[in-house]
């Protein structure tokens, strides 16, 4: 019934509830503004927040839809405008302080005053050039912005005049404009000082001569007036939407920016799904091939699965990002893990029974893998908790993709897996024909493995020796080569460009250092796309970039634009490395308390030396170290955790039925027991990976690479470098629980009636 009423649940929400899509797959703008400190106003929690309802305002009136605007920590916002390719309008918006201001003209200034010898506000008087470039001298601040009601751009129909921006006052502003205006009409018509400037961010926008109609002392009553100008309609809608939004509270600095353009996104989600049918099918292929009749049921329920976790997504209004896509396939792989452990644990008991039954055996593999399942996920959410609160942006959106693929996994080979393989063995035809079931036999790899009986642990120094060796490869890679950190990393600005024709970055690079823009890094990507990347790049001097693009590579179009301040680089660095960190804490607190000190120690010691050499690799290959890069890091941690926490649970289990065989013919025991299990989940993982790979696309392929090279780490490392650790850590104790103490013999009694 529990099954049923999820599965039902699930295909309601799947059909009912749409996904939210990140800006990376339906393409648009993200712009994270960080608010400053002024001399009189502190940019703390409050005065975020007024910006933030100040941004929304404006943000609505750009008519932009399914904006979102979210705080992230004291002093930053996030924007994302979904459909916006124009970065720069949108962040002149967004980070345009407008503070309006009216101001009574004093008079004409001296020429050669200079214009920002004072600011609006500070003193009793300031010099700014007007409209025709003549310097006023203006009286300090009469009114602000906190006067107005609203503002609408106009077109003037009557005259022809062309556009302006009319403007109503609250009713505390009617009677301020009606002082303002009425004391400026007692002027003379062409004087200066009938004159009223209306100034916004230290620029007079317009400074009216109040018309000869309205009376000396009595002013503008009505509670309105207009700005007019040589405006265009785009202006004049600007002008208005910065008044109406009001001033904001604080300065805002625009720290990072992404656009991606709607084609990258759409290419994105086929070639993902692309991955996911592929992979999938190959995946289903193999575990039917394997397991026949409860491999079938074993795919069914991996259909549910993937029905679980998009409805959980829709459900919880989680944002769907191509990080988080990848890991909604990766996730299909991990699922196969739970059902491999099982089945295996189930074709264990049916070869142990003394009168085998498939239910039994079945009941049983359920029962005996349930811890070493539970561990293993639990320490997988513990990765993917990290990653959500240590980290930002698409990375998050991967977290709670892999998250939510957990727990549906785990709903999936506990509860469906089960309801279904539980009834097909019961059946009458199924159980004259237990070999159908794929659970009555032993399977080939452990067939292979009682035959040869390798003695794994004889000598385990020399697998250390052979993972030492790997890593003075990988840190030479490290020191050789460097690491080539990401823009995520470093800060800058990334622009990437699709071209009708291609283009060589060599002569890119060529013509845009003869541009004036040395020292760019140029790259390719894609078949017609090409990559700029510098430090500091203005959104005027991207103009010329595309422009010199252009005339080598024809029609020329912008898919990708990426912008990450100092600051930001910098705290994701430092986040980076505390994610990193406390990853490997928290799994060594969690497996000491699931097994014991030593085992955990030995886990975290592997997961230290699979991460070097993960890195090591990609620092050889050139690749980069970014956001991603750090996802597949930690998904890499969670799958290497869970091979070691299978093999240290059957460690465990042996060590409880014979406490006093020693501990490295247990560990032998243990790996040669889970070798099938291991084999066969990492061809599952296998099979999805090379598909991301291959029909992943540009934008995935060194996601699934890392994650690739991670696999084959991880199998290894768990198995022949964690067991021998365990094993030595073990011998510098002395002695183990798990290795008898020799007992000295006991003295023979004399028989009766003997002489001694």
């Amino acid at each position: 019934m529990f099954a049923l009423i999820v599965i039902a649940l699930s295909v309601y929400i799947a059909v009912t509830v749409p996904v939210r899509l990140g800006l990376d797959l339906r393409g648009g703008t993200q712009i994270v503004l960080e608010t400053k400190s002024t001399p009189t106003t502190k940019a703390d929690s409050a005065a975020t927040d007024r910006t933030l309802e100040v941004l929304r305002g404006r943000v609505d009136a750009l008519g932009v839809a399914e904006p979102t605007l979210v705080r992230s920590g004291n002093n930053r916002i996030i924007v994302e405008l979904p459909g916006v390719q124009d970065p720069k309008k949108a962040a002149d918006v967004l980070g345009r302080t407008a503070q309006l201001t009216f101001h009574p003209v004093l008079g004409v200034a001296d020429p050669t005053e200079d214009p920002a010898k004072s600011k609006p506000g500070q003193s009793k008087e300031l010099v700014l050039p007007d409209e025709s470039g003549q310097k006023l001298r203006l009286q300090k601040t009469a009114m602000t912005g906190q006067d107005v009601k609203g503002a609408d751009a106009r077109f003037d129909q009557e005259t022809g005049a062309g556009w302006h921006v009319t403007i109503d006052f609250n009713k505390a502003g009617r009677s301020g404009w009606a002082k303002l205006t009425g004391e400026a009409a007692c002027k003379p018509m062409g004087d200066p000082m009938r004159r009223v400037a209306i100034v916004l961010d230290d620029r007079i926008i317009s400074s009216p001569q109040v018309d000869a109609s309205v009376p000396c002392g009595t002013g503008i009553a009505d509670g309105s007036t207009r700005i007019t100008g040589s405006f265009s309609d785009a202006d004049a809608r600007e002008l208005a939407l910065l008044i109406s939004g009001g001033a904001l509270p604080v300065p805002v600095e625009t720290v990072e920016q992404h656009t991606v353009g709607p084609t990258l996104g759409a290419d994105a989600i086929e070639a993902t799904a692309w991955a996911a049918v592929i992979g999938t099918a190959l995946t289903a292929l193999f575990i039917i091939t394997v397991y026949r009749l409860t491999g079938f049921l074993a795919t069914v329920a991996l259909v549910c699965y993937g029905v679980i976790s998009y409805a959980a997504l829709a459900g919880l209004g989680a944002t769907l990002t191509l990080p988080g896509l990848a890991g909604f396939v990766l996730a299909i792989g991990m699922a196969v893990d739970a059902n491999v452990l099982v089945f295996e644990r189930a074709r264990e008991e049916y070869a142990g029974m003394h009168r085998p039954s498939t239910r039994s055996a079945l009941t049983a593999g359920f029962r005996n893998a349930f811890s070493a399942i539970a561990d293993s996920n639990i320490t997988t959410l513990i990765a993917a908790g990290l990653l959500f609160f240590l980290s930002t942006g698409p990375v998050r959106g991967f977290a709670v993709t892999l998250a939510i693929g957990v727990i549906a996994s785990m709903i999936s080979a506990l509860v469906i897996t089960r309801v279904l393989a539980e009834f097909a063995v019961s059946r009458r035809s199924v159980r004259r024909r237990p070999l159908f079931t794929g659970l009555a036999t032993t399977g080939r790899v452990r067939d292979f493995l009682v035959r040869r009986d390798p003695q794994l642990m004889k000598s385990p120094r020399r697998w250390l020796a052979v993972s030492a060796v790997v890593l003075v490869l990988a840190g030479t890679g490290i020191a050789v080569r460097g690491l080539n950190f990401g823009l995520e990393f470093t800060g800058g600005r990334m622009i990437e460009y699709s071209t009708s024709t291609p283009v060589d970055p060599e002569r890119a690079r060529t013509a845009l250092a003869d541009a004036g823009f040395p020292g760019m890094v140029v790259q390719s990507s894609g078949d017609n796309g090409l990559s700029v990347r510098t430090e500091q790049l203005t959104n005027a001097e991207a103009s010329k970039v595309a422009d010199t693009i252009g005339t080598l590579g024809g029609e020329t179009e912008k898919v990708r634009d990426e912008l990450i301040g100092p600051s930001i680089g910098e705290e994701l660095r430092r986040n980076a490395l505390i994610a990193l960190s406390v990853a490997l804490g928290a799994q060594l607190l969690y497996l000491a308390a699931r097994f014991r000190w030593l085992f955990g120690s030995a886990a975290v010691v592997t997961l230290a030396h699979d991460v070097l050499i993960l890195v090591g690799v990609f620092a050889w290959l050139g690749k980069p170290i970014d956001g991603v890069f750090l996802a597949s890091l930690l998904t890499v941690i969670g799958y290497s955790v869970n091979d070691s926490v299978v093999v240290f649970d059957r460690i465990r289990e042996l060590v409880r039925r014979n406490r006093k065989a020693p501990l490295p013919e247990v560990c032998n025991k243990a790996i040669l027991q889970t070798v099938p299990r291991t084999v066969n989940t990492g061809m599952g993982a296998l099979l999805i990976l090379a598909t991301l790979a291959v029909f992943g696309g540009d934008s995935l392929t060194d996601f699934a690479l890392a994650l690739l090279i991670g696999l084959v780490v991880g199998t290894y490392s768990s198995v022949l470098t964690a067991t021998p650790l365990a094993i030595e850590f073990s011998n510098r104790r002395g002695s183990t629980p798990s290795r008898p103490q020799r007992r000295k013999p006991a003295a023979r009694r004399p028989a009766q009636g003997a002489q001694v």
